[in-house]
């Protein structure tokens, strides 16, 4: 017995790299994708209509970043023919307390001006929550608690009495630096984000949307009509947000490849493109790991492959 004793060594060490690597890969994946992201000088370039055809519906888009608009979401632009009204960006974060209480599960915040209809959603579950829930259900709690939050914003603004008309800005801005402005897309073609894509087919509903911004940002003269003013707009986004409910709601999901640039070290090149990738081809579904809800067959999804990441 006392001879076989180095298989529990050898099978501890080859457990212990297989972690190392695991956990090295995926730590220069999300610092690559935080470098990544967009600019929101970019996203105000674009438009309300992100420089396309903004199609009725909400996009759930899976991300890990927390923070800033992933770099995937412009791949999304440059490939599809159109991005749906409402996007959400999610996030599946577990915190270490037992349960989340539902009305606690989602924390939103807009990631962009009132008019281009961008939220993120940060979803918090507990060590013992269960993330088998259905797609409607799912989707229900996401939507209302959206609402609430869009609600609970237009209460704190009018208690802000002394409010500057900024209410509509973003709060969360990316730096330049951290971010990108040209991409390759799956097809080899490299894309200037900062040039507005099928600009000849731009939707009709886009002056629709740029009046009511204007509207929007304009607080309007002091007194009643102000109030009246933001009750209108609180309305108007509240039956956005159901209408865009009822076209449909669609999973977007981006599949990728991972690989080390082709200036790194020999080892980065071997560790990255060997042993990463075939980790994560032999590992949980993407879906899994993003803890995406188990789809129905009228759930719509999209996924985008031949994406490329350079560690």
């Amino acid at each position: 017995m006392g001879d076989g004793s180095w298989i529990i060594l050898v099978f501890s060490v080859v457990m212990f790299l297989v972690m190392l690597v695991w956990n090295y890969g995926s730590k220069l994946r999300y610092e690559t994708e935080v470098k990544q992201k967009l600019s929101m000088d970019l996203m105000r370039e674009l438009g309300p209509n992100l420089g396309t055809i903004r199609a009725p519906g909400i996009g759930l888009l899976y991300n890990e970043l927390v923070k800033g608009i992933p770099a995937i979401f412009g791949h999304f632009l440059t490939t599809l023919p159109a991005i749906h009204s409402m996007i959400i960006f999610v996030c599946i974060k577990y915190v270490p307390v037992p349960v989340v209480p539902q009305g606690e599960r989602f924390l939103f915040r807009r990631v962009c001006p009132k008019g281009y209809h961008i939220f993120r959603c940060i979803a918090r579950y507990g060590y013992k929550d269960s993330r088998k829930e259905n797609q409607q259900a799912f989707e229900q709690l996401l939507i209302e608690s959206l609402e609430k939050f869009i609600r609970r914003e237009a209460q704190e603004r009018s208690l802000e009495s002394e409010g500057d008309g900024d209410g509509d800005g973003d709060t969360d801005y990316e730096d330049d630096s951290s971010s990108t402005r040209v991409l390759i897309a799956p097809n080899g073609s490299v894309y200037s984000l900062g040039v507005p894509l099928l600009a000849e087919y731009i939707d009709p509903s886009k002056h629709i949307s740029e009046a009511s911004t204007s509207e929007e940002a304009n607080p309007g003269t002091p007194g009643d009509p102000t109030s009246s003013d933001a009750e209108q707009s609180l309305e108007r986004e509240l039956s956005f947000v159901r209408m865009a409910k009822e076209s449909g709601v669609v999973y977007l999901l981006g599949h990728g490849n991972i690989r080390a640039r082709k200036d790194s070290w020999f080892i980065k090149k071997l560790v990255i493109n060997y042993f990463y990738a075939f980790l994560r081809k032999n590992c949980r579904r993407g879906t899994a790991n993003l803890s995406v809800p188990p789809l129905t067959s009228h759930a719509g999804r999209h996924d985008l492959h031949g994406l490329t990441i350079d560690l």
